[in-house]
């Protein structure tokens, strides 16, 4: 049903992965760093943090290769992001 449908260049199941995983490390992240929010914002927060995550760890010279690797990573990332955030609007 879905094949070869693509977004930007990602193919949606894929896209659909992405969401999940930013869903599932920003709530993550937000119950960690003491955060409110909505799906919405959980969403967002992992997903640009799973970016931020995946810079950290390669310039630290780790690589995540697997989906608890990238939650990590993802959850690293969030957790910088929404202290940066805390920091910035305090």
């Amino acid at each position: 049903m879905f094949y070869g449908t693509t977004i930007f260049g990602i193919s949606l199941g894929r896209l659909i992965a992405i969401l999940i995983i930013g869903a599932i490390s920003g709530w993550i992240a937000s119950i960690i760093m003491g955060s409110k929010g909505g799906l919405l914002r959980n969403i967002i927060i992992g997903v640009l943090g799973g970016f931020l995550g995946a810079v950290i760890f390669r310039t630290i010279g780790f690589r995540a290769s697997n989906t608890i690797g990238i939650i990590i990573s993802s959850v690293v990332g969030a957790c910088t992001l929404i202290l940066g955030g805390k920091l910035l609007f305090k």
